[in-house]
């Protein structure tokens, strides 16, 4: 079904990371973990300035867990696709999952 206003997008996975439906925020990977499927994903239009991205984690989604691409005239690789934030628990800071190099993707490698 369709929402009333924006996107849903389902498909997508993490990688560095979990996502905790009960804390409704990012989480440490169980071990030996490297990939785990991310929950719908409402996306809704909004004037950048009016958004509270609140303890958030700015993360990028790349088509393939192959981060690496030819670069694009944006300066971006062509294999990323967008950024989107995610909730973050109050005790980790996005430096936090940097190092974790935590991202999305629209797809997993054979």
């Amino acid at each position: 079904m369709a929402p009333k206003d924006g996107v849903y997008v389902f498909g997508l996975f993490l990688e560095g990371c979990r996502w905790d439906d009960r804390k409704e925020a990012m989480e440490e990977s169980h071990p030996k973990v490297l990939f785990v499927p991310m929950k719908t994903i409402w996306i809704i239009p909004a004037k950048k300035k009016e958004i509270d991205p609140g303890h958030s984690y700015t993360c990028p989604v790349y088509k393939t867990a192959r981060r690496a691409g030819t670069l694009s005239t944006t300066g971006h690789s062509t294999n990323f696709v967008v950024y989107l934030t995610l909730p973050m628990q109050r005790k980790h800071t996005a430096k936090h999952w940097y190092k974790r190099g935590v991202a999305m993707l629209t797809g997993l490698s054979d």
